[in-house]
């Protein structure tokens, strides 16, 4: 069960994802609670080993301030999140980052991870970052293909039945593990982790 742990702000959060071996730590670049510079995203990143992945969140910017941003970060990958179309993708194909396509559920969202040239494809709830739940229940008639992860709402202590209804590769968590907002709990990151890898 692959586990990315999102919205990381300073040096103890990003010890506390690499000591909970997570697969995946984000850096939100663009307007959040959570945001931090791509200059001090870069000093978090070279503090990560190189078995864990380095992702910058970008949302709500066009696609090349987004790549400016992560390459910036010096990230090994970039998310694209909300309703960016396939050409947005194809814009920042060229570029020396794995491309994650993150987006809500809906009647229309194409569920093949690669359909937009992304090598992981993320689902959330439709208000990304808020914590809110949503109704995993489509997911039993129609799941995606390939690399993706589940997010939305996800904490230590519903991932397990999340993951259960879901079945998705990997989760993604960042208010769940937060004890207060935008605030990360290391506590809570290593029983996330140790939470999901017991349900995977």
């Amino acid at each position: 069960m692959f586990v990315k742990v999102c919205g990381v702000r300073n040096v103890g959060d990003v010890a506390a994802v690499v000591a909970a071996g997570a697969d995946a730590v984000g850096f939100v670049l663009t307007e959040s609670v959570r945001r931090i510079a791509p200059e001090l995203a870069r000093e978090l990143a070279a503090q990560v080993p190189p078995q864990v992945l380095t992702v910058a969140v970008a949302s709500g910017v066009p696609a090349a301030e987004a790549g400016r941003l992560a390459l910036a970060a010096g990230v090994r990958a970039l998310q694209l999140h909300g309703d960016y179309p396939r050409e947005a993708f194809a814009e920042l194909s060229g570029l020396p980052l794995q491309l994650i396509r993150a987006t809500a559920l809906t009647g229309t969202t194409d569920l093949t991870c690669g359909a937009y040239g992304e090598e992981l494809l993320l689902l959330d709830s439709p208000v990304a970052g808020s914590g809110e739940r949503w109704d995993l229940s489509p997911l039993a008639r129609n799941r995606p293909e390939g690399r993706w992860l589940l997010a939305g709402g996800l904490s230590p202590a519903n991932v397990g039945a999340a993951i259960a209804a879901a079945r998705p590769w990997g989760v993604d968590v960042s208010s769940g593990v937060e004890s207060s907002r935008g605030v990360k709990s290391h506590a809570l990151i290593h029983e996330f982790v140790a939470a999901a890898r017991k349900a995977g």
